[in-house]
This record gives structure tokens, C-alpha cells and sequence, in this order.
């Protein structure tokens, strides 16, 4: 998609296959590929003599060291992930051939090693701002509740569904999403059958656009138990008006604000959670989408990200 986007507008692309870093490239074949891959973009880099080399992702800072060996005037790794030690120990000297480091979130800046966390620069995602925004004034009866996303084992969806059990079912649950391709996952619909909770929990599955669904919703769930290196669901939640209740780790803490535009609790914490949702009714909720709003408004437009964006991969860059 990105490759056809760019096409549109004029720009000259050519797609290559990038050694990607994956546990499944750990045998024999899998390395003679990664060789053959990086073979391929050291040579499609000499010949385009870039002026910026960026790796979207840690998964490729293997073109990083490249990147330097042919001299590009700037190399640059987003890092949109939260780094496990054993993360650090493989990918810290690939991210030391690195100019820039730009960290979508403090937690995953901070998940860096120290000898180039220093260099580390923030720069929060952003969404773009939807047409219109659906306002929650007016509305009467239980509330909505919205929770999107793949039905990986941390993304605290027993969390979540123990806590509305212990809470009585306090309004409507829509669950958005389905099981992830590959590891660790819960069985959503086994698991609202077993709590009984079948008569306010409706499991919608996989969707092209969540945006309706949040629009019907009054407020949005993240539930993970483990932490989010941002959080995008939060911030497409709050460009609507819509406030969150999110579990108080990685970037999500960095996007919610406790008691304003939303409500953290401690991560896995169901008991938490369930006097958390009790807790709520109409009145503090339309108050907290009005913060919200403003919230999305002022830090997550894609106007601030570019500019920010920017100014940490570009500027100083020099011309050829």
C-alpha cells in the first residue's frame, strides 16, 4: 500500500526484500536468505546513493550497519517497540550505526540501551482527525463499551472479561478483533460463554474499519497486561471524542491522563478494573470526551507529527 501511495504522488519506488530479524530465520536456509537479502540491499544502496537510509521498524536494522559502511550522510531507526534484554543484547550495536533514533513513546526510548538511549528522540504517533465526531451528549441508558484489537494472550482480554463479570455487567461490551496468526492467544467467545456473560457481550470479529463501532461506543478499553509501546487505538479513540480505559504501563500511560480524558489501572489487576467500571456513569464520561477531544486536538494530529518528525530525521541533514 505504501509503495502504491507513493507511485501516485510521482515518486520513484523500487521494493526489495529486506533481511527482516526473525526468530524464524535461526537455521541453516534461514540465514543463507538473510545473507542473500542483505547482499541485494547493499548493493541497491550503493548504486541510489541515498542521502537518509530509515529502517521503519527495529526488525531491519541490519541495512543500519550497511547504511554506514557506504557513508549515508544520515541513518535513521524508528523504534516502535518496547526492547526485551535479549532484544538489547542483539539489536544495541545494530542501533549504534545509527545517526538518529526516533522512539514513538518514553517507554520504548527507555527500553534502549544506555549507550544510545541518550541519543533517543520522542516522537509520539499521531491520527489523522476523523470528518466528523459523533458527540456522546444526549445519549441515555447503559453505557457502551468498546475493546479492538487481535486476541493475543497480553492484550488482557480475560483481564477484561473477569473484571465486567465482578462489575455485573454494567452496560454493553462490544469485542472487536479475532485470534492473532501466531502465538500465544484466548478464546474470546469460549471465554464469554463460560462466565455467562453472552447477554451483554457482543463479539463482532474482524472488521475493515473499526470507526463506526467507535462511534457507538462511549468509551474505548485497552486492557493489556503487558505494556503497549504506544497505543494507537487510545489515540484514534480520543480524535472521537471518545475517552479510554487503559491498564497504567508503557505508552498508554504517556497518552491517558488518570481522571481526565480516561482511567489507568494497574495491569492485570481485574479487581481494579471491575470497581473502575462500576464506578463510571453518563455524567463523568461525557465529561471526560470533552477532554478527550481536546487532548487528541492539541498533542496527536498529523500536522504536530510531521513537523516533529521532521525535525528529528531530516534536520542537519546535508545536500548532494
Amino acid at each position: 500500500p505504501l509503495c502504491a501511495e507513493l507511485t501516485a504522488r510521482g515518486i520513484a519506488v523500487r521494493h526489495l526484500p529486506l533481511p527482516v530479524i526473525r526468530r524464524a530465520y535461526l537455521n541453516p536456509r534461514g540465514v543463507l536468505s538473510l545473507i542473500g537479502r542483505t547482499v541485494a540491499v547493499l548493493r541497491a544502496l550503493r548504486a541510489a546513493r541515498p542521502t537518509v537510509l530509515y529502517c521503519a521498524t527495529s526488525a531491519v536494522l541490519l541495512t543500519a550497519p550497511i547504511g554506514r559502511m557506504l557513508r549515508v550522510p544520515r541513518v535513521v531507526v524508528h523504534l516502535q517497540e518496547i526492547w526485551s534484554r535479549s532484544d538489547r543484547m542483539v539489536l544495541g550495536a545494530l542501533a549504534g550505526c545509527c545517526h538518529r533514533l526516533v522512539a514513538i513513546s518514553s517507554a520504548a526510548a527507555d527500553s534502549l540501551p544506555g549507550r544510545v538511549r541518550g541519543s533517543a528522540i520522542v516522537v509520539p504517533n499521531a491520527t489523522p482527525e476523523p470528518g466528523r465526531v459523533v458527540p456522546l451528549q444526549g445519549r441515555s441508558g447503559p453505557l457502551t463499551f468498546l475493546v479492538a484489537s487481535r486476541w493475543n494472550a497480553w492484550k488482557g482480554h480475560r483481564t477484561l472479561l473477569t473484571a465486567w463479570s465482578r462489575a455485573g455487567a454494567p452496560g454493553r461490551l462490544l469485542v472487536l478483533g479475532g485470534p492473532p496468526p501466531s502465538g500465544s492467544a484466548v478464546d474470546v467467545p469460549e471465554l464469554v460463554r463460560a462466565l455467562d456473560l453472552s447477554a451483554t457481550v457482543q463479539i463482532v470479529g474482524e472488521v475493515p474499519d473499526p470507526e463506526r463501532y467507535v462511534e457507538r461506543a462511549d468509551v474505548v478499553l485497552m486492557p493489556s497486561d503487558q505494556p503497549e509501546p504506544f497505543g494507537l487505538v487510545a489515540i484514534e479513540a480520543l480524535a472521537r471524542g471518545r475517552p479510554v480505559i487503559a491498564s497504567d504501563g508503557g505508552g498508554l500511560r504517556e497518552i491517558i491522563t488518570d481522571g481526565q480524558d480516561g482511567w489507568l489501572f494497574p495491569p492485570g489487576d481485574a479487581g481494579a478494573l471491575a470497581s473502575l467500571l462500576a464506578s463510571l456513569d453518563r455524567n463523568r464520561v461525557n465529561a471526560a470526551a470533552q477532554v478527550a477531544l481536546r487532548s487528541y486536538r492539541e498533542r496527536y494530529r498529523p500536522e504536530r507529527f510531521g513537523a516533529d518528525w521532521r525535525s528529528a530525521v531530516l534536520s542537519g541533514v546535508p545536500s548532494r
